[in-house]
This record gives structure tokens, C-alpha cells and sequence, in this order.
């Protein structure tokens, strides 16, 4: 889909997206819904209008496997009747990428903190063979406690890796309560900057603010999405516990009636 088409359908591909990722969630009894929803807005502008046919993308957040899933299959790369087998035993879509199965999903990532050095590595090979494409990663704002995302960014500063792009979803909560309280970095934005990296803040729900932000991509490139966990069910906006809850038949029903 054209960046210009899909600001013309986006409302109606976030509902659709929205809720089968809540359905899915549902029927599978698995968690992590809240963490799902901050990522989905970003993973359907970076699917639907950005990535091209020589980009990689790599989602460090591994937990938000479930939104990538629903994103691949709002394109049609990922049947219907597949996605019922979310969570289940022998399935291509476990609840953190798997390491095959998937030709859109590069590295499987369940340990946070590492998908940034595995697309800096992507990046740099494409650099040294001179290949054309961009590398897209999505991280989480908790993740960056990790050590080694500060140094997969000295890395790739040092290397000079203009063909790549990544993403924070940075919804402030993670898994033992908001990114303050757990370990205040302050403003990641301000940090990137200090390292010399272009880096720009965006509504990580709003498809215009996003698609801006990932235009004219000629140098290291950092994005820092605001967005709020478990967006589009009241029950679990700004909620800590979502990143962990399953959903009950109530919850389901009332977040599928919010979402229609």
C-alpha cells in the first residue's frame, strides 16, 4: 500500500487490525495484549507504506510478536485460519517470533535488548557489499535498561550505518511498573541525539506523524513513538498489569465493543 492510500484507509485497517489482535489474544489465553497494541500502529505504517523489497525489518520487541502476526496478515501473508493457532504447540506463530517458518521474521527474539545489534549487523553487511535496502528495527522503551542497545548504537554510530532506521515504542510502562520508576533514563530522545543520531518524536498512533518521521531516511535514524499501552480497550490503557494479563470473556466482549 502507497503512503498516500493508506492515509485514505488507515482508520479502517487499525479497527480490523485492532480487533483480531484482541481476538487472538482471547482465544489463545495469552498475555501481553497491552504491549501488542502500543506496537500495532507503528508495524502497519512500517509493513503497509515503508518497508520495500530490499529492506529487513527486526522487531526487538519480541513480545509484540502477536501484533507483527495480525500486521502480515491484514497483508494477506498470514491466513485467517493460521492465526488460530497463535500460542499453540508446533505453530509458526508463537508468542515471540520464531527463529523459521516466517520469511518476514529475520531473528527470533525473545530475550529483550538484542534486536538492535542483529539489524546493526544486517545493516553493516549491506553496507560492506554494498547492497541496496534499509534496516528497520522496533525496540521497546524498557529495553534500553539493556546494556547492549547502548552498544548496538555506539556501534552503529561508529560505523556510520545511514541505512538504518529504528523505532522505540515508547508506551512508559514495562514489566515491574513505568519506566521511571524502574530505571529513569530521562529523555531517550536527548540521549539518541547526544550520540549524534537524527532523531525524531512522534504520536505513535497517528499514521501521518509516523510516515513523516520515516521519510528521507539518508543517515542513522532514530524515532521515539509516543504511544500508550493497550490502546483502543479503556480497561487497559495505561495499565502495567496488560502487560502480563490474559483477557476474560468480559474483557474480551467489552474491548470488542469499544473496538466496533
Amino acid at each position: 500500500m502507497l503512503e498516500h492510500e493508506i492515509f485514505g484507509q488507515y482508520e479502517e485497517l487499525q479497527k480490523k487490525a485492532r480487533t483480531r489482535l484482541i481476538k487472538m489474544h482471547y482465544e489463545s489465553n495469552a498475555g501481553h495484549a497491552g504491549g501488542n497494541l502500543s506496537a500495532l500502529d507503528i508495524l502497519l505504517c512500517l509493513h503497509h507504506a515503508v518497508i520495500k523489497k530490499d529492506d529487513l525489518f527486526v522487531l526487538s520487541k519480541g513480545h509484540a510478536a502477536g501484533a507483527l502476526y495480525i500486521t502480515l496478515w491484514t497483508m494477506g501473508k498470514i491466513p485467517e485460519t493460521e492465526l488460530n493457532t497463535f500460542h499453540k504447540d508446533g505453530t509458526r506463530l508463537s508468542g515471540h517470533p520464531p527463529v523459521h517458518g516466517l520469511p518476514e521474521v529475520q531473528f527470533a527474539t525473545g530475550s529483550l535488548g538484542h534486536g538492535l545489534s542483529l539489524a546493526a549487523g544486517l545493516a553493516l553487511a549491506k553496507k560492506l557489499k554494498k547492497e541496496k535496502g534499509r534496516i528497520y528495527c522496533l525496540t521497546s522503551d524498557g529495553e534500553w535498561n539493556e546494556g547492549s542497545c547502548w552498544e548496538a548504537l555506539i556501534f552503529a554510530q561508529h560505523h556510520k550505518l545511514d541505512n538504518l532506521t529504528f523505532v522505540v515504542d515508547s508506551n512508559g510502562l514495562q514489566g515491574f511498573g513505568t519506566t521511571k520508576e524502574v530505571a529513569d533514563l530521562g529523555s531517550l530522545a536527548e540521549k539518541f541525539k547526544i550520540f549524534g543520531v537524527e532523531t525524531l518524536e512522534v504520536n505513535g498512533h497517528d499514521p501521518s506523524s509516523i510516515l513523516s518521521a520515516l521519510k528521507n531516511n539518508t543517515t542513522l535514524k532514530a524515532i521515539v513513538a509516543k504511544t500508550m499501552k493497550g490502546k483502543g480497550a479503556s480497561f487497559m490503557e495505561n495499565k502495567m498489569e496488560w502487560h502480563y494479563l490474559p483477557m476474560t470473556k468480559d474483557q474480551f466482549l467489552q474491548a470488542t465493543e469499544e473496538l466496533a
